[in-house]
């Protein structure tokens, strides 16, 4: 149940945030502004994967890379499935942000993503919640993958 409960809070966080932009656009107000010195919100539409790469047109390359995406979220909630320990949480953060994105891609056809981290002219991708989740679940599950290894080795 904390599984369902951890990817419907993130899907939802994310939906929010991106809804309260694109009705911030649609009554008008330009969405390019300044939070921080290093950070501000420029929405744009990524119609790639993660952090706009690999952007495409909707086209049939488009619906066959949404369809991998999907597949991706399966193989995930079968992992998230037969987990047992921490990486239950870890994946459960993975498939929240990946469905809100999976979301937009089938909705939208396309990814809102309006983060834009920089430091002077050098900016980092834009990019929105969903991807903070999801890189953080990965990087989560790479150190859980990196702790496993030195158990086995240390009981070796």
């Amino acid at each position: 149940m904390k599984r369902i409960i951890i990817i419907l809070s993130i899907f939802f966080f994310d939906r929010i945030t991106k809804l309260y932009l694109l009705n911030l656009q649609a009554k008008g107000v330009d969405i390019d502004f300044y939070i921080f010195p290093f950070l501000n919100f420029y929405l744009i539409w990524n119609t790639g994967i993660g952090f706009g790469l690999g952007s495409m047109e909707a086209n049939i390359y488009y619906h066959m890379l949404t369809v991998i995406i999907l597949l991706v979220n399966i193989v995930l909630i079968i992992f998230l499935i037969k987990s047992k320990d921490i990486s239950i949480y870890l994946i459960a953060i993975v498939i929240g942000g990946s469905i809100g994105n999976l979301f937009d891609r089938i909705y939208y056809h396309a990814v809102p993503d309006f983060i834009d981290v920089h430091f002077y002219n050098y900016h980092w991708f834009v990019f929105n919640v969903a991807d903070i989740f999801i890189t953080l679940g990965i990087i989560g599950l790479m150190v859980v993958e990196i702790f496993k290894k030195d158990e086995i080795n240390e009981k070796s």
